[in-house]
Protein backbone atom coordinates (compact mmCIF):
# COMPACT_ATOMS: atom_id res chain seq x y z
CA UNK A 1 0.00 0.00 0.00
CA UNK A 2 2.76 2.43 0.74
CA UNK A 3 4.47 1.85 -2.27
CA UNK A 4 1.38 2.57 -4.49
CA UNK A 5 1.03 5.52 -2.37
CA UNK A 6 4.58 6.54 -3.31
CA UNK A 7 3.84 6.03 -6.78
CA UNK A 8 0.70 7.86 -6.75
CA UNK A 9 2.65 11.36 -5.66
CA UNK A 10 6.04 10.48 -7.29
CA UNK A 11 7.27 12.87 -10.32
CA UNK A 12 6.16 10.61 -13.08
CA UNK A 13 2.19 10.39 -11.88
CA UNK A 14 2.60 14.11 -11.83
CA UNK A 15 3.14 14.02 -15.13
CA UNK A 16 0.93 11.61 -15.93
CA UNK A 17 -1.84 13.45 -14.50
CA UNK A 18 -1.11 16.85 -15.83
CA UNK A 19 -1.20 15.01 -19.52
CA UNK A 20 -4.74 15.14 -19.16
CA UNK A 21 -7.88 17.88 -18.96
CA UNK A 22 -8.36 16.36 -15.66
CA UNK A 23 -4.82 17.85 -13.84
CA UNK A 24 -6.35 20.58 -12.39
CA UNK A 25 -5.29 19.53 -8.92
CA UNK A 26 -1.50 19.53 -10.25
CA UNK A 27 -2.07 22.95 -12.56
CA UNK A 28 -2.95 24.67 -9.03
CA UNK A 29 0.18 23.32 -7.04
CA UNK A 30 2.05 24.55 -9.98
CA UNK A 31 0.10 27.99 -10.10
CA UNK A 32 1.68 28.83 -6.25
CA UNK A 33 4.95 28.15 -7.11
CA UNK A 34 4.59 30.30 -10.26
CA UNK A 35 3.16 33.22 -8.06
CA UNK A 36 5.96 32.91 -5.78
CA UNK A 37 8.53 32.52 -8.29
CA UNK A 38 7.54 35.64 -10.55
CA UNK A 39 6.31 37.80 -6.96
CA UNK A 40 9.86 37.25 -6.08
CA UNK A 41 10.95 38.79 -9.03
CA UNK A 42 9.13 41.50 -9.52
CA UNK A 43 10.24 42.47 -6.22
CA UNK A 44 13.84 42.26 -7.28
CA UNK A 45 13.44 44.29 -10.25
CA UNK A 46 11.54 47.09 -8.67
CA UNK A 47 14.80 46.67 -5.87
CA UNK A 48 17.00 47.11 -8.89
CA UNK A 49 15.32 50.26 -10.34
CA UNK A 50 15.44 51.52 -6.92
CA UNK A 51 19.49 50.60 -6.33
CA UNK A 52 20.20 52.32 -10.02
CA UNK A 53 18.30 55.27 -8.97
CA UNK A 54 19.78 55.96 -5.89
CA UNK A 55 23.34 56.96 -8.30
CA UNK A 56 21.23 60.00 -9.86
CA UNK A 57 17.83 60.55 -8.68
CA UNK A 58 16.90 61.86 -5.14
CA UNK A 59 14.88 59.59 -2.45
CA UNK A 60 16.08 56.30 -5.00
CA UNK A 61 12.58 57.35 -6.97
CA UNK A 62 12.99 56.05 -10.05
CA UNK A 63 9.97 57.98 -11.15
CA UNK A 64 12.03 62.04 -10.63
CA UNK A 65 13.09 62.88 -13.56
CA UNK A 66 11.74 66.34 -12.63
CA UNK A 67 14.13 67.22 -9.85
CA UNK A 68 17.15 66.64 -12.39
CA UNK A 69 19.01 69.04 -14.22
CA UNK A 70 17.67 69.55 -18.12
CA UNK A 71 21.32 68.56 -19.33
CA UNK A 72 21.24 65.55 -16.93
CA UNK A 73 17.65 64.27 -17.69
CA UNK A 74 18.40 64.83 -21.47
CA UNK A 75 21.45 63.07 -21.40
CA UNK A 76 19.82 59.97 -19.95
CA UNK A 77 18.31 58.81 -22.69
CA UNK A 78 21.59 59.01 -25.32
CA UNK A 79 23.58 56.70 -22.27
CA UNK A 80 20.42 54.66 -22.26
CA UNK A 81 20.52 54.06 -26.38
CA UNK A 82 24.00 53.49 -26.07
CA UNK A 83 24.02 50.51 -23.34
CA UNK A 84 20.88 48.73 -25.14
CA UNK A 85 22.27 49.29 -28.66
CA UNK A 86 25.70 47.36 -27.15
CA UNK A 87 23.89 44.92 -25.91
CA UNK A 88 22.08 43.79 -28.81
CA UNK A 89 24.75 44.19 -31.11
CA UNK A 90 26.42 41.45 -29.77
CA UNK A 91 23.06 39.66 -29.91
CA UNK A 92 21.77 37.19 -32.39
CA UNK A 93 18.82 38.77 -33.68
CA UNK A 94 16.11 36.12 -32.22
CA UNK A 95 18.08 37.03 -28.86
CA UNK A 96 16.76 40.62 -29.07
CA UNK A 97 13.16 39.85 -29.04
CA UNK A 98 11.52 40.51 -25.55
CA UNK A 99 8.73 41.50 -23.73
CA UNK A 100 5.02 40.21 -24.39
CA UNK A 101 5.09 40.01 -28.44
CA UNK A 102 7.86 37.32 -27.40
CA UNK A 103 5.57 35.86 -24.86
CA UNK A 104 2.77 34.89 -27.19
CA UNK A 105 5.48 34.19 -29.64
CA UNK A 106 7.01 31.52 -27.85
CA UNK A 107 3.33 30.35 -26.38
CA UNK A 108 2.32 29.84 -30.41
CA UNK A 109 5.24 28.32 -32.16
CA UNK A 110 7.28 27.21 -29.55
CA UNK A 111 4.80 25.33 -27.05
CA UNK A 112 5.73 27.92 -24.05
CA UNK A 113 9.12 27.33 -24.17
CA UNK A 114 11.88 30.58 -23.56
CA UNK A 115 15.76 31.21 -24.67
CA UNK A 116 17.57 31.74 -21.62
CA UNK A 117 19.58 34.46 -23.14
CA UNK A 118 16.10 36.44 -24.04
CA UNK A 119 15.62 36.62 -20.31
CA UNK A 120 19.00 37.93 -19.70
CA UNK A 121 18.52 41.05 -22.38
CA UNK A 122 14.72 41.04 -20.85
CA UNK A 123 16.67 42.04 -17.39
CA UNK A 124 18.88 44.83 -19.09
CA UNK A 125 16.62 46.74 -21.47
CA UNK A 126 13.96 46.75 -18.85
CA UNK A 127 15.87 48.06 -16.42
CA UNK A 128 18.17 50.64 -19.04
CA UNK A 129 15.26 51.86 -20.40
CA UNK A 130 13.30 53.16 -17.42
CA UNK A 131 16.31 54.25 -15.36
CA UNK A 132 17.79 55.99 -18.34
CA UNK A 133 14.48 57.70 -18.76
CA UNK A 134 13.29 56.22 -22.36
CA UNK A 135 9.45 56.23 -22.12
CA UNK A 136 8.72 52.82 -21.03
CA UNK A 137 7.17 50.89 -18.21
CA UNK A 138 7.48 47.49 -16.29
CA UNK A 139 5.02 45.51 -17.08
CA UNK A 140 6.44 44.10 -20.44
CA UNK A 141 9.67 43.25 -18.25
CA UNK A 142 7.33 41.45 -15.39
CA UNK A 143 5.55 39.76 -18.20
CA UNK A 144 8.61 38.13 -19.77
CA UNK A 145 10.55 37.36 -16.97
CA UNK A 146 7.44 36.18 -14.74
CA UNK A 147 6.71 34.16 -17.64
CA UNK A 148 10.28 32.43 -18.87
CA UNK A 149 10.74 31.49 -15.57
CA UNK A 150 7.87 30.03 -14.38
CA UNK A 151 7.71 27.75 -17.37
CA UNK A 152 11.57 27.14 -16.68
CA UNK A 153 10.11 25.65 -13.51
CA UNK A 154 7.96 23.33 -16.08
CA UNK A 155 11.24 22.38 -18.55
CA UNK A 156 13.57 21.54 -15.56
CA UNK A 157 10.89 18.96 -14.09
CA UNK A 158 9.93 17.74 -18.08
CA UNK A 159 6.35 18.98 -17.59
CA UNK A 160 4.16 18.44 -20.47
CA UNK A 161 3.48 21.00 -22.88
CA UNK A 162 0.10 21.44 -22.15
CA UNK A 163 1.25 22.53 -18.91
CA UNK A 164 4.40 24.78 -19.78
CA UNK A 165 0.84 26.49 -21.94
CA UNK A 166 -0.95 27.31 -17.89
CA UNK A 167 2.13 28.16 -16.72
CA UNK A 168 2.95 30.90 -18.89
CA UNK A 169 -0.08 32.29 -18.42
CA UNK A 170 0.01 31.82 -14.34
CA UNK A 171 3.82 33.95 -14.88
CA UNK A 172 1.80 36.58 -16.73
CA UNK A 173 -1.07 37.01 -14.39
CA UNK A 174 1.54 36.97 -11.38
CA UNK A 175 3.71 39.49 -13.17
CA UNK A 176 1.09 42.20 -13.85
CA UNK A 177 -0.46 41.52 -10.24
CA UNK A 178 2.79 42.11 -8.28
CA UNK A 179 3.35 45.09 -10.37
CA UNK A 180 0.24 46.78 -10.40
CA UNK A 181 -1.40 45.07 -7.36
CA UNK A 182 -3.91 44.48 -9.53
CA UNK A 183 -4.81 40.65 -9.16
CA UNK A 184 -8.03 40.25 -10.98
CA UNK A 185 -6.29 42.69 -14.08
CA UNK A 186 -3.88 40.01 -14.20
CA UNK A 187 -5.62 36.85 -14.74
CA UNK A 188 -8.28 38.70 -17.19
CA UNK A 189 -5.22 40.27 -18.76
CA UNK A 190 -3.19 36.41 -19.16
CA UNK A 191 -6.00 35.16 -20.44
CA UNK A 192 -7.59 37.52 -22.60
CA UNK A 193 -4.15 38.94 -24.29
CA UNK A 194 -1.63 36.19 -24.02
CA UNK A 195 -3.31 32.48 -23.62
CA UNK A 196 -6.55 34.26 -25.12
CA UNK A 197 -9.23 32.14 -24.09
CA UNK A 198 -11.03 31.28 -21.00
CA UNK A 199 -11.09 27.74 -19.54
CA UNK A 200 -12.01 26.51 -15.94
CA UNK A 201 -8.64 24.47 -16.15
CA UNK A 202 -6.76 27.79 -16.95
CA UNK A 203 -8.75 29.88 -14.67
CA UNK A 204 -7.68 28.61 -11.20
CA UNK A 205 -4.02 28.10 -11.60
CA UNK A 206 -3.76 31.26 -12.79
CA UNK A 207 -5.67 33.00 -10.15
CA UNK A 208 -4.03 31.54 -7.81
CA UNK A 209 -1.00 32.49 -8.96
CA UNK A 210 -1.89 35.90 -9.71
CA UNK A 211 -3.01 35.92 -5.94
CA UNK A 212 0.48 35.00 -4.53
CA UNK A 213 2.22 37.00 -6.73
CA UNK A 214 0.37 40.29 -4.96
CA UNK A 215 0.90 38.66 -1.80
CA UNK A 216 4.68 38.22 -2.24
CA UNK A 217 4.33 42.25 -3.43
CA UNK A 218 2.62 43.53 -0.72
CA UNK A 219 4.78 42.11 1.64
CA UNK A 220 7.31 43.64 0.12
CA UNK A 221 5.99 47.38 -0.62
CA UNK A 222 2.48 47.36 1.10
CA UNK A 223 -1.41 47.26 0.22
CA UNK A 224 -1.20 51.05 -1.23
CA UNK A 225 -2.84 50.96 -4.90
CA UNK A 226 -1.00 53.34 -7.16
CA UNK A 227 -4.38 55.61 -7.91
CA UNK A 228 -6.78 56.14 -5.34
CA UNK A 229 -9.87 57.84 -6.44
CA UNK A 230 -13.36 56.30 -4.67
CA UNK A 231 -15.21 59.64 -4.88
CA UNK A 232 -15.48 60.74 -7.92
CA UNK A 233 -18.64 59.98 -9.78
CA UNK A 234 -20.12 60.50 -13.34
CA UNK A 235 -22.73 62.51 -11.62
CA UNK A 236 -24.74 63.31 -14.63
CA UNK A 237 -25.72 61.29 -17.85
CA UNK A 238 -25.55 63.82 -20.43
CA UNK A 239 -21.97 63.34 -20.08
CA UNK A 240 -22.41 59.89 -22.08
CA UNK A 241 -22.36 61.77 -25.65
CA UNK A 242 -19.32 63.70 -24.82
CA UNK A 243 -18.05 60.09 -23.61
CA UNK A 244 -18.86 58.64 -27.03
CA UNK A 245 -16.69 61.57 -28.84
CA UNK A 246 -13.71 61.24 -26.19
CA UNK A 247 -13.38 57.89 -26.66
CA UNK A 248 -13.93 58.14 -30.68
CA UNK A 249 -10.77 60.46 -30.54
CA UNK A 250 -8.48 58.42 -27.89
CA UNK A 251 -9.71 55.04 -30.43
CA UNK A 252 -7.87 57.17 -33.09
CA UNK A 253 -4.74 58.02 -31.18
CA UNK A 254 -4.38 54.36 -30.98
CA UNK A 255 -4.55 53.38 -34.23
CA UNK A 256 -2.19 55.57 -34.46
CA UNK A 257 0.35 55.18 -31.97
CA UNK A 258 -0.19 50.81 -33.58
CA UNK A 259 0.31 52.08 -36.89
CA UNK A 260 3.09 54.15 -35.99
CA UNK A 261 4.58 51.24 -33.76
CA UNK A 262 4.57 48.81 -36.85
CA UNK A 263 6.20 51.08 -39.37
CA UNK A 264 9.83 49.29 -38.20
CA UNK A 265 10.16 48.08 -41.99
CA UNK A 266 10.16 51.59 -42.85
CA UNK A 267 12.58 52.53 -40.06
CA UNK A 268 14.79 49.27 -40.80
CA UNK A 269 16.01 51.47 -44.05
CA UNK A 270 17.81 53.27 -41.74
CA UNK A 271 20.94 52.02 -40.38
CA UNK A 272 20.61 50.95 -35.95
CA UNK A 273 22.63 53.13 -34.81
CA UNK A 274 20.96 55.94 -36.48
CA UNK A 275 17.55 54.12 -35.03
CA UNK A 276 18.95 54.40 -31.52
CA UNK A 277 20.41 58.63 -32.43
CA UNK A 278 16.92 59.34 -33.77
CA UNK A 279 14.92 57.70 -30.49
CA UNK A 280 17.87 59.48 -28.10
CA UNK A 281 17.71 62.72 -29.91
CA UNK A 282 13.80 63.02 -29.65
CA UNK A 283 13.24 61.76 -26.13
CA UNK A 284 16.25 64.22 -24.97
CA UNK A 285 14.53 67.21 -26.55
CA UNK A 286 11.51 66.91 -25.70
CA UNK A 287 12.67 65.97 -21.75
CA UNK A 288 14.56 69.02 -21.82
CA UNK A 289 11.12 70.89 -21.09
CA UNK A 290 8.75 68.43 -20.12
CA UNK A 291 10.37 65.27 -18.29
CA UNK A 292 7.26 63.96 -17.43
CA UNK A 293 7.99 61.97 -20.61
CA UNK A 294 10.26 59.89 -19.37
CA UNK A 295 10.12 56.79 -17.48
CA UNK A 296 7.14 55.26 -16.44
CA UNK A 297 5.07 58.42 -15.85
CA UNK A 298 2.82 57.19 -13.02
CA UNK A 299 3.50 59.68 -10.78
CA UNK A 300 2.51 62.25 -13.45
CA UNK A 301 -1.05 59.78 -14.04
CA UNK A 302 -1.50 60.56 -10.32
CA UNK A 303 -1.02 63.86 -10.88
CA UNK A 304 -3.36 63.90 -13.61
CA UNK A 305 -6.40 62.19 -11.30
CA UNK A 306 -5.47 64.67 -8.60
CA UNK A 307 -6.16 67.47 -11.24
CA UNK A 308 -2.60 68.97 -10.33
CA UNK A 309 -0.67 69.10 -13.67
CA UNK A 310 -1.35 72.26 -16.16
CA UNK A 311 -2.52 72.47 -19.80
CA UNK A 312 0.95 71.89 -21.64
CA UNK A 313 1.82 68.93 -19.79
CA UNK A 314 -1.17 67.16 -20.72
CA UNK A 315 -0.45 67.91 -23.97
CA UNK A 316 3.03 66.52 -23.72
CA UNK A 317 2.15 63.51 -22.17
CA UNK A 318 -1.21 62.88 -24.52
CA UNK A 319 0.71 63.35 -27.87
CA UNK A 320 4.98 63.26 -26.76
CA UNK A 321 4.62 60.25 -24.58
CA UNK A 322 2.50 58.26 -27.09
CA UNK A 323 4.59 58.95 -29.95
CA UNK A 324 8.29 58.72 -28.43
CA UNK A 325 6.91 55.17 -27.01
CA UNK A 326 5.67 53.99 -30.31
CA UNK A 327 8.89 55.31 -31.91
CA UNK A 328 11.32 53.62 -29.69
CA UNK A 329 9.74 50.45 -30.70
CA UNK A 330 9.19 51.16 -34.21
CA UNK A 331 13.37 51.72 -34.32
CA UNK A 332 13.63 48.20 -32.43
CA UNK A 333 14.02 49.30 -29.30
CA UNK A 334 11.92 46.64 -27.43
CA UNK A 335 10.08 48.96 -24.57
CA UNK A 336 7.18 48.15 -22.38
CA UNK A 337 4.77 50.02 -24.18
CA UNK A 338 1.52 49.38 -21.29
CA UNK A 339 2.41 52.13 -18.79
CA UNK A 340 3.01 54.45 -21.42
CA UNK A 341 -0.58 53.94 -22.62
CA UNK A 342 -2.20 54.15 -19.52
CA UNK A 343 -0.43 57.60 -18.97
CA UNK A 344 -1.20 58.67 -22.42
CA UNK A 345 -4.62 57.21 -22.11
CA UNK A 346 -5.31 59.55 -18.76
CA UNK A 347 -3.73 62.54 -20.72
CA UNK A 348 -6.27 62.27 -23.48
CA UNK A 349 -8.99 61.60 -21.21
CA UNK A 350 -7.77 64.41 -19.02
CA UNK A 351 -7.39 67.08 -22.37
CA UNK A 352 -11.26 65.77 -23.43
CA UNK A 353 -12.44 66.82 -20.05
CA UNK A 354 -11.63 70.14 -19.92
CA UNK A 355 -12.63 70.88 -23.57
CA UNK A 356 -16.33 69.31 -22.28
CA UNK A 357 -16.18 71.60 -19.34
CA UNK A 358 -15.53 74.34 -21.70
CA UNK A 359 -18.83 73.29 -23.42
CA UNK A 360 -21.14 71.97 -21.43
CA UNK A 361 -19.90 73.85 -17.79
CA UNK A 362 -23.21 73.01 -16.10
CA UNK A 363 -23.37 69.14 -16.72
CA UNK A 364 -19.95 68.48 -17.63
CA UNK A 365 -17.91 65.58 -15.12
CA UNK A 366 -14.45 66.80 -14.10
CA UNK A 367 -10.94 65.89 -15.98
CA UNK A 368 -10.06 63.30 -13.60
CA UNK A 369 -13.73 61.23 -14.30
CA UNK A 370 -12.13 61.51 -17.97
CA UNK A 371 -8.75 60.73 -17.17
CA UNK A 372 -9.89 57.38 -15.97
CA UNK A 373 -11.96 56.79 -18.39
CA UNK A 374 -9.17 57.48 -21.04
CA UNK A 375 -7.02 55.07 -19.11
CA UNK A 376 -9.34 52.35 -19.72
CA UNK A 377 -9.56 53.63 -23.54
CA UNK A 378 -6.46 53.83 -24.47
CA UNK A 379 -5.26 50.38 -23.35
CA UNK A 380 -8.63 48.30 -24.45
CA UNK A 381 -8.12 50.44 -27.87
CA UNK A 382 -4.40 49.37 -28.24
CA UNK A 383 -4.43 45.79 -26.57
CA UNK A 384 -7.88 44.91 -28.05
CA UNK A 385 -8.34 43.23 -24.27
CA UNK A 386 -11.55 45.28 -22.93
CA UNK A 387 -12.44 43.51 -19.90
CA UNK A 388 -8.30 43.49 -19.16
CA UNK A 389 -8.58 47.37 -19.56
CA UNK A 390 -11.88 47.46 -17.22
CA UNK A 391 -10.60 45.64 -14.21
CA UNK A 392 -7.37 47.96 -14.77
CA UNK A 393 -9.52 50.69 -14.44
CA UNK A 394 -11.62 49.16 -11.46
CA UNK A 395 -8.17 47.84 -9.32
CA UNK A 396 -6.06 51.20 -10.41
CA UNK A 397 -8.47 53.28 -8.78
CA UNK A 398 -10.82 51.61 -6.84
CA UNK A 399 -13.31 53.06 -8.03
CA UNK A 400 -16.91 51.02 -9.16
CA UNK A 401 -19.13 53.53 -10.51
CA UNK A 402 -16.43 54.09 -13.74
CA UNK A 403 -17.09 50.49 -14.70
CA UNK A 404 -20.78 51.74 -16.24
CA UNK A 405 -19.28 54.55 -18.33
CA UNK A 406 -15.32 52.61 -18.69
CA UNK A 407 -17.57 49.89 -20.24
CA UNK A 408 -18.98 52.33 -23.11
CA UNK A 409 -15.48 54.27 -23.31
CA UNK A 410 -13.29 50.71 -23.95
CA UNK A 411 -16.08 49.80 -26.72
CA UNK A 412 -16.21 52.74 -28.47
CA UNK A 413 -12.25 53.42 -28.13
CA UNK A 414 -12.14 49.52 -29.05
CA UNK A 415 -14.48 49.72 -31.82
CA UNK A 416 -12.20 52.88 -33.63
CA UNK A 417 -9.07 51.66 -33.65
CA UNK A 418 -10.20 48.24 -35.03
CA UNK A 419 -12.61 48.93 -37.94
CA UNK A 420 -11.35 52.70 -39.06
CA UNK A 421 -7.70 51.95 -38.17
CA UNK A 422 -7.76 48.12 -39.28
CA UNK A 423 -5.82 47.91 -35.66
CA UNK A 424 -5.74 44.50 -34.51
CA UNK A 425 -4.17 44.08 -30.83
CA UNK A 426 -1.00 45.47 -30.28
CA UNK A 427 0.59 41.75 -29.50
CA UNK A 428 -1.30 40.10 -32.17
CA UNK A 429 1.28 40.02 -35.37
CA UNK A 430 0.12 37.18 -37.31
CA UNK A 431 -3.52 35.97 -38.03
CA UNK A 432 -5.29 33.97 -40.21
CA UNK A 433 -8.98 34.28 -41.44
CA UNK A 434 -9.39 36.75 -38.75
CA UNK A 435 -7.85 35.00 -35.91
CA UNK A 436 -4.49 34.39 -34.09
CA UNK A 437 -3.29 30.96 -33.94
CA UNK A 438 -3.89 30.65 -30.60
CA UNK A 439 -7.88 31.57 -31.42
CA UNK A 440 -8.43 29.04 -33.51
CA UNK A 441 -11.04 26.61 -32.12
CA UNK A 442 -9.13 23.48 -33.46
CA UNK A 443 -5.73 24.54 -31.79
CA UNK A 444 -6.88 25.58 -28.53
CA UNK A 445 -8.72 22.78 -28.06
CA UNK A 446 -5.84 20.20 -29.21
CA UNK A 447 -2.95 22.39 -26.93
CA UNK A 448 -5.20 21.42 -23.57
CA UNK A 449 -3.83 17.75 -23.48
CA UNK A 450 -0.46 15.99 -24.11
CA UNK A 451 -0.08 12.94 -25.85
CA UNK A 452 0.48 10.79 -22.85
CA UNK A 453 -3.62 11.27 -22.32
CA UNK A 454 -4.70 9.99 -25.84
CA UNK A 455 -1.76 7.56 -26.76
CA UNK A 456 -2.46 3.85 -26.99
CA UNK A 457 0.23 1.97 -24.80
CA UNK A 458 -0.94 -1.17 -26.01
CA UNK A 459 2.39 -2.56 -27.38
CA UNK A 460 5.22 -4.56 -28.62
CA UNK A 461 8.67 -4.00 -30.45
CA UNK A 462 9.99 -6.70 -32.33
CA UNK A 463 12.14 -6.84 -35.07
CA UNK A 464 11.46 -6.85 -38.88
CA UNK A 465 12.09 -11.03 -38.99
CA UNK A 466 10.77 -13.29 -36.08
CA UNK A 467 10.34 -17.11 -35.53
CA UNK A 468 6.38 -18.32 -35.08
CA UNK A 469 7.24 -18.57 -31.38
CA UNK A 470 8.99 -15.36 -30.80
CA UNK A 471 5.79 -14.26 -32.64
CA UNK A 472 3.46 -15.79 -30.41
CA UNK A 473 5.37 -14.75 -27.56
CA UNK A 474 4.79 -10.83 -29.04
CA UNK A 475 1.03 -11.73 -28.56
CA UNK A 476 1.03 -13.28 -25.24
CA UNK A 477 0.96 -9.59 -23.75
CA UNK A 478 -2.14 -8.99 -25.94
CA UNK A 479 -0.58 -5.92 -27.62
CA UNK A 480 -2.83 -3.63 -30.03
CA UNK A 481 0.27 -2.43 -31.86
CA UNK A 482 3.21 -4.20 -33.13
CA UNK A 483 6.25 -1.66 -34.07
CA UNK A 484 8.38 -3.12 -36.66
CA UNK A 485 12.05 -2.06 -35.63
CA UNK A 486 14.14 -1.52 -38.91
CA UNK A 487 18.10 -1.96 -39.21
CA UNK A 488 18.65 1.45 -40.69
CA UNK A 489 17.43 5.17 -39.72
CA UNK A 490 16.47 6.06 -42.90
CA UNK A 491 13.80 3.65 -43.50
CA UNK A 492 10.64 4.48 -41.74
CA UNK A 493 9.45 2.96 -38.76
CA UNK A 494 6.06 0.98 -39.03
CA UNK A 495 3.26 -0.66 -36.79
CA UNK A 496 1.25 -3.30 -37.83
CA UNK A 497 -2.05 -4.35 -36.30
CA UNK A 498 -1.50 -6.87 -33.55
CA UNK A 499 -4.64 -8.49 -34.81
CA UNK A 500 -3.47 -9.23 -38.19
CA UNK A 501 -0.80 -11.03 -36.92
CA UNK A 502 -2.68 -13.35 -35.19
CA UNK A 503 -5.05 -14.16 -37.79
CA UNK A 504 -2.98 -14.70 -39.82
CA UNK A 505 -1.16 -17.03 -37.58
CA UNK A 506 -4.48 -19.00 -37.33
CA UNK A 507 -4.82 -18.73 -40.76
CA UNK A 508 -2.04 -20.41 -41.83
CA UNK A 509 0.31 -23.52 -41.16
CA UNK A 510 3.45 -23.61 -39.77
CA UNK A 511 5.30 -24.07 -42.48
CA UNK A 512 3.72 -20.86 -44.59
CA UNK A 513 5.66 -18.13 -45.41
CA UNK A 514 8.63 -19.22 -43.49
CA UNK A 515 12.30 -18.39 -45.03
CA UNK A 516 15.63 -20.75 -44.51
CA UNK A 517 16.23 -18.80 -41.86
CA UNK A 518 13.02 -20.39 -39.64
CA UNK A 519 11.57 -16.91 -39.41
CA UNK A 520 8.37 -15.01 -41.03
CA UNK A 521 8.69 -11.83 -42.22
CA UNK A 522 6.51 -8.98 -40.40
CA UNK A 523 6.21 -6.62 -43.71
CA UNK A 524 4.69 -9.19 -46.03
CA UNK A 525 1.78 -10.24 -43.07
CA UNK A 526 -1.28 -9.09 -44.13
CA UNK A 527 -3.00 -6.55 -42.04
CA UNK A 528 -3.43 -2.54 -41.08
CA UNK A 529 0.23 -0.92 -41.31
CA UNK A 530 1.03 2.53 -40.51
CA UNK A 531 4.36 4.46 -41.46
CA UNK A 532 5.08 6.20 -38.06
CA UNK A 533 7.47 9.47 -37.13
CA UNK A 534 8.33 10.04 -33.83
CA UNK A 535 7.37 12.35 -30.99
CA UNK A 536 8.64 13.16 -27.20
CA UNK A 537 6.66 12.73 -24.73
CA UNK A 538 5.82 15.73 -23.26
CA UNK A 539 4.36 16.99 -26.75
CA UNK A 540 0.40 18.40 -26.68
CA UNK A 541 -2.38 16.99 -29.11
CA UNK A 542 -1.63 19.67 -31.75
CA UNK A 543 2.31 19.19 -31.83
CA UNK A 544 1.23 16.06 -32.90
CA UNK A 545 -1.49 17.18 -35.46
CA UNK A 546 1.35 19.56 -36.81
CA UNK A 547 3.76 16.57 -37.16
CA UNK A 548 1.36 14.20 -38.56
CA UNK A 549 0.48 17.17 -41.17
CA UNK A 550 4.30 17.76 -42.32
CA UNK A 551 5.59 14.00 -42.58
CA UNK A 552 2.44 13.08 -43.83
CA UNK A 553 2.04 9.90 -41.91
CA UNK A 554 -0.99 8.74 -40.11
CA UNK A 555 0.74 7.74 -36.89
CA UNK A 556 3.67 8.92 -34.45
CA UNK A 557 5.52 6.60 -31.94
CA UNK A 558 5.95 8.28 -29.17
CA UNK A 559 9.35 8.54 -27.63
CA UNK A 560 10.49 8.22 -23.56
CA UNK A 561 13.83 9.29 -21.91
CA UNK A 562 16.42 11.98 -23.42
CA UNK A 563 19.61 9.92 -23.88
CA UNK A 564 20.50 9.33 -27.38
CA UNK A 565 19.99 5.57 -28.22
CA UNK A 566 18.58 4.67 -24.81
CA UNK A 567 15.28 6.18 -25.73
CA UNK A 568 11.77 4.13 -25.45
CA UNK A 569 8.48 3.85 -27.23
CA UNK A 570 5.40 4.88 -25.05
CA UNK A 571 2.80 4.41 -27.26
CA UNK A 572 1.30 5.29 -30.39
CA UNK A 573 -1.10 8.09 -31.00
CA UNK A 574 -2.88 8.06 -34.22
CA UNK A 575 -4.91 10.90 -36.14
CA UNK A 576 -7.91 8.62 -35.57
CA UNK A 577 -7.07 8.73 -32.02
CA UNK A 578 -6.97 12.93 -31.75
CA UNK A 579 -10.06 13.24 -34.11
CA UNK A 580 -11.88 11.04 -31.84
CA UNK A 581 -10.57 12.95 -28.64
CA UNK A 582 -11.79 16.34 -30.33
CA UNK A 583 -15.07 14.53 -31.50
CA UNK A 584 -15.75 13.75 -27.81
CA UNK A 585 -14.44 16.77 -26.31
CA UNK A 586 -16.88 18.70 -28.21
CA UNK A 587 -20.12 17.21 -28.40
Amino acid sequence: MSRRRFRFFSLDGFRRRLASVDGLPQLCVLGIFSGLITGGLMVGFRMMLEIGAMAFMPDADPEAFETLSPWLRSSLPVLAVILIGLWMHYQPPAARQIGVAHVIERLTYHQGRFPLRNWFTQWWVGLISVLGGLSAGREGPAIHLGAAASSGLGERLRLPHNSLRVLVGCGTAAGISASFNTPIAGVIFAMEVVIMEYTLIGFMPVILASTIGALVAQMAYGSVRPFQMSGVELESLYNLPWIVLSALAIGLMAGGFVKLARSCNVMKRLPFAARLALVAGLVGGVAWWYPQVQGMGYDSLGSILNGSITLDVLIALAFGKLVLTALAVACGIPVSIIGPVLVAGGAAGALCGLFGGWWLPEVAAGPEVYAMLGMAAMMGAVLQAPLAALMALLELTHNPGMILPGMLAVVVAGLTSRQLCGCDGFFVSVTRHGLHPLQQPLMQALSRVSVPAVMERALVRSPRRVTRAEASALLDDKPEWVVIERTRDDKPTLALKAASLARWMLEHDDDDNIGKDGKMDLLEIPGKRLDLAPIHLQATLSEAFDRLNTKHVDALYVQHGHRPGKQRISGIITRDAIERYYRFRNT
